[in-house]
């Protein structure tokens, strides 16, 4: 098993985001920036497992992407989530280390936080990674 591919993934997901033309103007960040206002995504934590066979090495990752929004109601936080959905699942990223077989959405949590005033969707998604 290897966390080799861990950065790679990132990087890929967020340059795929940052240039998805459904996405313009919708802020992208790996950390909550200090003074969070509107509505952006997060990419955030992600858990790996071992993936191997005896073709090679290989690592399964589950990796979070949070769309946050102080907006009123889920209407702008879902439709910045499905723009997200579409973008990435299947979607062919090329990695600077390791080589993507599959990326997939395996699901989505939309909850109210910080006493309801924050709404954040938290889509998860399953990549396979070849190493």
């Amino acid at each position: 098993m290897s966390y080799g591919a861990g950065a790679a993934l990132q990087t890929a997901v967020f340059q795929s985001l940052t240039s998805a033309p459904a996405l313009v103007g919708v802020a992208v960040y790996d950390a909550v920036p200090p003074s969070p206002a509107g509505t952006f995504v997060l990419v955030g934590p992600e858990e790996v497992r071992d993936a191997g066979d005896k073709s090679g090495a290989g690592a399964e990752h589950l990796a979070q992407i949070s769309v946050i929004s102080d907006g009123t109601g889920f209407l702008a936080a879902k439709t910045v989530a499905a723009a997200i959905s579409d973008r990435l699942a299947g979607a062919a990223l090329v990695l600077a280390r390791g080589r993507l077989v599959s990326l997939q959405f395996l699901r989505a949590r939309a909850r109210r936080i910080d006493e309801g005033e924050v709404r954040r969707i938290d889509l998860v998604f399953r990549a396979r990674i070849e190493l």
